[in-house]
């Protein structure tokens, strides 16, 4: 039975303190802080309510593709209690998108009929908004209760969180226009999350292959999109992702990434195929 204080952000289900979660809880009060902080301080830039959206909306990509990657940490990295930050992950992503639409609506006077008639007229705030709305409701549904309530049901709708997904990083390329490196990258991590999904838990080997897919499959989407939205000519943007640069393309980046995550799996094989030997020979 869990205890009176299990509802508490840095204790688990038994009501125990949790050095991971408050961990966790503290990295998703920083963006906020953060932005706080500087609004206090005058340092957001000539247009501070418009940064502020910005990076609300930033804040929401990121939040919700970390949110999706706790599965595949959990088998990778055989780390089962990781399990426990993924609804606060979640639900912070729903709250800093819920903080990007309302900072937005603050931008527009207030006025909800201008919002209204915005979001209606164009198609990149249509998409912010379906997906807002989307991630308000998983994230209403995410406590213990409503995973009682719906039982089945619960997990076939809280699988829209990719499709959720998919749209919050559309919007995120559609609102960055000219600049959509950042959009692009983390595009391409979500590229690796489905393709992990896809290949069902993959071993070592398939595991290592999925670097340089999710790379070719962002250098991909970066050429398209800028050859389609922005004009900017395909061979100039293909050269570009060509030539390997870990800080440069987000191609680079997805690819290094990938290699990382398989370093680590590496090692925590390793490590466990001793503990084992160890263990066997009555050594541990």
């Amino acid at each position: 039975m869990a205890t009176r204080n299990d509802w508490i952000p840095w204790t688990d289900h038994a009501g125990r303190f949790s050095a991971l979660k408050a961990a966790v809880f503290a990295f998703a009060l920083y963006p906020a802080l953060w932005l706080l902080l500087r609004w206090g301080m005058a340092d957001l830039g000539p247009r501070p309510l418009t940064e502020a959206i910005h990076r609300s909306g930033d804040w929401a990509v990121r939040f919700l593709v970390f949110s999706l990657a706790v599965t595949p940490a959990r088998a990778v990295l055989d780390w089962p209690r990781i399990v426990l930050v993924r609804r606060m992950l979640g639900v912070a992503a729903a709250l800093y998108a819920l903080l990007h639409l309302l900072l937005y609506v603050a931008d527009q006077k207030w006025n909800p009929w201008t919002v209204a008639s915005e979001i209606v007229l164009r198609f990149y705030l249509t998409v912010g908004f379906v997906a807002v709305l989307g991630l308000a409701a998983l994230a209403w549904t995410s406590t213990d209760g409503w995973q009682k309530r719906l039982r089945h049901r619960w997990k076939a709708l809280h699988r829209w969180a990719y499709a959720l997904a998919g749209l919050a990083l559309f919007h995120y390329a559609l609102q960055a226009k000219i600049n959509a490196s950042d959009a692009v990258f983390w595009f391409g991590i979500f590229a690796w999350l489905m393709l992990w999904r896809a290949l069902r838990r993959p071993g070592l080997w398939r595991l290592a292959a999925l670097a340089p897919a999710a790379a070719l499959i962002t250098a991909a989407t970066e050429v398209a999109w800028y050859g389609l939205a922005t004009k900017v000519p395909y061979m100039r943007v293909l050269n570009a992702n060509l030539g390997f640069d870990p800080w440069g393309r987000p191609a680079s980046q997805v690819l290094v990434l990938g290699v990382v995550v398989v370093v680590l799996a590496v090692a925590r094989k390793r490590f466990f195929f001793e503990k084992k030997n160890q263990k066997t020979l009555g050594l541990a």
